[in-house]
């Protein structure tokens, strides 16, 4: 796994907390629930990432 993606996982993370925090804060609970479900999609992801690292050795 490479760190780079790892990275751009972890950025797709923040990200979504970013969004989550301006839809709370501007009460769009729209752009809330999209942050939310950005960071789930990282969180999958950093799963899997985690699951092929366990794999490689």
């Amino acid at each position: 796994m490479g760190i780079g993606d790892k990275a751009k996982h972890t950025a797709e993370d923040v990200a979504g907390h970013f969004k989550e925090g301006v839809g709370k804060a501007t009460d769009n609970e729209k752009l809330e629930a999209e942050g939310r479900a950005e960071q789930a999609k990282a969180d999958l992801k950093k799963a899997g990432d985690k699951a092929k690292d366990a794999f490689e050795n």
